[in-house]
């Protein structure tokens, strides 16, 4: 877990991280959540001559930010959590805002990190698996259901892997940094292979490396034109682990993209800004956002 906390221009005035624990279930997470936010608080008292006046929660899996409900979280555990309830009644009745990991870091990102000054971005971290996030004027598109943007479950080879979602050939089976691990342990022969070494192997020239990249860098592409030929962004932000690769990811990727296009405007192709402290930004904007709708109420 990342936490922070945030001044109201965006700027982070103290950091923490602490274990999820999720090995001791999905309750002992919860706690550790409202444990982790009561001591920042106290922090905030103690050494910045104040309490915070809002917070903000930002969750994987299945949110309902309005009613602050922790729907579903496979990798957590749980099920039906009344977060935003909980966190109130733990920080003294302040005003909590929920929301969702990766919309939550994309509001950060578009608001005061890549996206700053784009009026449509598209936000997409490539990570253990692939989310987005759909940026319109500075707030983030959540959908009808609250499951807008979910790019990663485009099916893009129609006779590629069996997805966790039930479909065959989804975009993060074959261009997560996940994906890219497994092809890559199994083509170098070395089970412990990461991305990481996947990208530094494509650097040094290994021709393995370079397929398993590239087919990487494909089905990536494949996934994002459909997306821009939807939402038609100025702006397509790439984060999370494989975007760390830098040019060695980009260069390939700007120009897959550019051949793939016909009728669409091509936008800009940029790397996050904010790193892994986008969520925490991204959680500071929503409390911060929350507490202007409640003075302009």
């Amino acid at each position: 877990m990342k936490a922070a906390l945030v001044g109201t221009d965006g700027t982070l005035l103290h950091e923490a991280r602490r274990a999820t624990g999720r090995e001791r279930g999905a309750d002992a997470v919860v706690e550790s959540i409202l444990a982790f936010a009561a001591d920042l608080r106290a922090h905030g008292e103690e050494h910045l001559g104040g309490s915070a006046v809002a917070a903000g929660v930002a969750v994987p899996g299945i949110v309902d930010a309005e009613k602050g409900i922790a729907v579903y979280a496979a990798n957590l555990g749980w099920r039906d959590v009344p977060l935003r309830a909980l966190l109130s009644e733990r920080l003294g009745a302040i005003p909590v805002a929920l929301g969702h990991d990766v919309r939550t870091g994309g509001l950060a990102e578009g608001r005061i990190g890549a996206g700053h000054g784009a009026d449509r971005f598209f936000f997409v971290p490539l990570g253990t698996g692939i989310a987005g996030a759909i940026g319109i004027a500075g707030v983030i598109e959540a959908g009808a259901h609250g499951y807008a943007g979910e790019i990663g479950h485009i099916v893009v080879r129609p006779d590629g892997p069996d997805c966790g979602c039930g479909q065959r050939g989804c975009l993060e089976t074959l261009a997560s940094a996940a994906a890219v691990t497994r092809a890559w342990a199994a083509a170098s022969g070395d089970p412990d292979a990461d991305a990481a070494d996947c990208a530094k192997a494509v650097e040094s020239g290994d021709p393995a490396a370079i397929r398993v990249w590239q087919d990487a860098i494909d089905a990536l592409a494949a996934g994002l034109v459909t997306a821009l030929t939807l939402l038609d962004p100025g702006t397509l932000i790439i984060g999370g682990g494989l975007a760390e690769a830098g040019e060695t990811l980009f260069t390939p990727l700007r120009a897959a993209v550019e051949e793939r296009i016909t009728f669409q405007k091509l936008p800009h192709i940029v790397p996050a800004a904010l790193g892994d402290t986008a969520g925490c930004l991204g959680a500071g904007l929503l409390a911060w956002d929350l507490l202007s709708t409640e003075v302009s109420a």
